[in-house]
């Protein structure tokens, strides 16, 4: 497989250090960055138009909130969050609504189920029926079909590049494409390393589940457009991920840019997609607007 090498001489602690993305930044900022996620959101919430936990499944309680809906149809962004598959929910997701929604542009918070709860399989299979979900409920969504953009940061950043492997939509009743562009943000996408450190003990990842679930193992083929950024103060195993992914999916023909953003570290570079004026929400911009 073409991310057999990734990290695989590396020792334990050496793992551990580099995917631990807590130990980039204080505890104090750490903790003020997650809240301004969920209090930003709450201004996103009173700023935009809003529906709040439109249902998903039934079986599993999932729902999605919707900021910056109207009557006529436009592009969406779908934003997956973070906290290494096990923390976080959709009340940490709609930041970037206002400044989208100034952009005519939908945002979509999903939430999914986390671990240790479910195996790996079924957070990947909740993100793959949510966006099959918007796709088949578009219009009751406001949103086109055709332009729905998923966004992730860190474990979110994986779950998109998920969307992005073939072979799974069938089941879903999509097309073989479905997915246009795509923005994963200090993300993983071999799940090998990750099996080997600190993350493993509330995962439990299996060798079916690394295989089946890597997105460098299942590129997407030429077609969709993709940027993959990264914050300058990432941890070193965020940042050989996101480049290996990067050139694997050049190398198949993809059209994909890889950007890094000055002065930010893994929490607080994606709370740029608030600012209209910065780097990564242009490139957001630009990638909606090439769908």
């Amino acid at each position: 497989m073409v991310s057999d090498a990734l990290d695989a001489t590396f020792s334990r602690d050496r793992l551990d250090t580099d995917y631990d993305a807590r130990a980039t930044v204080t505890v104090e900022t750490f903790e003020t960055i997650i809240e301004a996620y969920a209090s930003r959101t709450r201004e996103a919430k009173r700023a935009c138009l809003f529906v709040e936990d439109h249902p998903l499944e039934p079986d599993t309680g999932l729902t999605l909130d919707v900021y910056g809906r109207t009557d006529t149809p436009r592009p969406a962004v779908l934003f997956i969050h973070g906290g290494y598959w096990r923390a976080l929910s959709k009340d940490h997701s709609g930041f970037m609504a206002p400044m989208l929604a100034g952009h005519g542009i939908v945002t979509i918070a999903p939430d999914y189920r986390l671990a240790p709860d479910v195996r790996f399989g079924e957070i990947v299979a909740d993100i793959r029926k949510t966006f099959a979900h918007v796709w088949h409920h578009a219009a009751e969504l406001g949103i086109d079909r055709r332009r729905i953009v998923p966004v992730g940061s860190s474990a979110g950043g994986h779950l998109a590049a998920s969307l992005l492997q073939p072979g799974w939509q069938a089941e879903y009743d999509l097309p073989p494409v479905p997915v246009h562009a795509a923005m994963p943000v200090s993300g993983l996408f071999d799940l090998a390393p990750i099996a080997r450190c600190h993350p493993q003990q509330w995962l439990g990842l299996n060798d079916a589940e690394i295989e089946d679930f890597s997105p460098l193992r299942h590129l997407p083929s030429p077609g969709p457009r993709i940027v993959t950024a990264l914050g300058e103060h990432e941890a070193p195993g965020f940042v050989r991920q996101s480049r290996a992914w990067h050139e694997a999916i050049v190398e198949n023909g993809v059209h994909a840019e890889h950007i890094v953003i000055a002065g930010r570290n893994h929490f607080d570079v994606i709370l740029d997609l608030c600012d209209t004026r910065s780097k990564l929400a242009r490139a957001l911009l630009d990638l909606v607007a090439g769908c």
